[in-house]
């Protein structure tokens, strides 16, 4: 079974970078067929519900190297960020009238 080793992005329902500093190995999840009585999805592979936290990517390759686990490294991408000034607002470069 294929692990994914990847760091997090920040949850939209916080503003701070908590919890996505560490580095994830979790197992992509098995075959999942329908339940006969309920319906319910169920799988007989319990290793898709394995989250490890590693502190590094480089600590997470050596545990998945150690334990002979398949995995793939997915790198993060980071977030293009753009400074503006208030005063830029009302620059004289502007390309279009500041208006309320």
């Amino acid at each position: 079974m294929l692990a994914r080793i990847y760091r997090p992005a920040k949850t939209a329902m916080q503003s701070g970078r908590a919890k996505s500093h560490d580095w994830l190995l979790e197992f992509e999840a098995g075959a999942v067929a329908p339940e006969a009585l309920m319906g319910w999805q169920s799988t007989a592979d319990t290793s898709g519900q394995v989250r490890l936290a590693f502190e590094t990517r480089e600590e997470a390759i050596d545990f998945a190297r150690r334990n002979a686990i398949p995995h793939q490294v997915v790198e993060p991408r980071e977030p293009r960020r753009v400074l503006r000034a208030y005063a830029d607002n009302f620059a004289f470069r502007r390309k279009e009238p500041w208006s309320h």
